[in-house]
């Protein structure tokens, strides 16, 4: 059986104010703080002899590859991504940046999202990405709208019962 996946579609390139100063701020810690500390630890390693049987040593080249790597990935997404720091001219549908509270037709239940850039996402503060399936059902819609949402197991339907582009109270 073979490992091989078809590459996945490329995320949409947008991010929140928010999201690109906290990449910004993992990229100036990587490059400022924590190599220069790892590099140090490497370098007193390596002082301490044989490098083929030191586990310092092979761990901390491990993690300067770790790190170079997200530092690689960082700056390439910081050229990509385009801040989307201005609200549409449309407030009363949903769009990139958008809080938008939905409530489930079938059991009640009240969901809230925000659509954010695949950079962003955090499932705690109901941060979904623009690209999941709830949010591409979400865009252009308006409060009181009835969106259908595929899921694995089976369509959802939901009712946009709020969306506003400031934070939930």
């Amino acid at each position: 059986m073979s490992r091989y996946r078809p590459p996945s579609a490329p995320s949409a390139p947008y991010i929140t104010p928010q999201g690109r100063d906290k990449l910004m701020t993992e990229l100036r810690y990587l490059c400022d703080d924590l190599r220069p500390e790892v590099t140090k630890a490497l370098g007193e390693a390596a002082a301490e002899g044989d490098r083929s049987e030191n586990a310092e040593y092979i761990y901390r080249k491990k993690q300067i590859r770790e790190i170079d790597r997200r530092i690689r990935y960082l700056v390439k997404r910081l050229e990509v991504v385009k801040c989307v720091d201005q609200r549409p001219a449309d407030q009363s549908k949903v769009f990139f940046g958008a809080w938008v509270e939905l409530q489930d037709l079938d059991t009640g239940s009240t969901a809230r999202y925000r659509l954010v850039g695949a950079d962003e996402i955090d499932l705690d503060a109901g941060w979904i990405s623009v690209d999941s399936p709830v949010a591409r059902a979400l865009l252009k819609k308006q409060e009181g709208d009835d969106v259908v949402v595929e899921r694995p197991k089976g369509e959802v339907i939901y009712e946009i019962s709020r969306v506003q582009y400031d934070p939930f109270e």
